[in-house]
């Protein structure tokens, strides 16, 4: 299994001398920087689309699953 640096060993040297508060400051702002790094965005034309062409599933059902949808991601 590869490991993969998050923290290069100056990061990891000032991290060690933090106290509690200063840590959890920069756990949330450390945090924030990968969300962003990697957030993503969900076409939802595209996945209504998908969606429609299972089997089993109506217009009536399709609605309803584009709102669950919607709802977990805060559109």
């Amino acid at each position: 299994m590869d490991k993969i640096e998050l923290i290069d060993r100056d990061t990891y040297k000032k991290i060690k001398k933090m106290d509690r508060e200063t840590l959890t400051k920069f756990i949330l702002q450390y945090g924030d920087q990968l969300v962003a790094q990697e957030e993503k965005t969900i076409d939802l034309p595209a996945l209504e689309a998908e969606l429609s062409k299972i089997k089993g599933i109506g217009g009536k059902r399709l609605e309803e699953i584009m709102a669950v949808i919607e709802k977990y991601l805060g559109v």
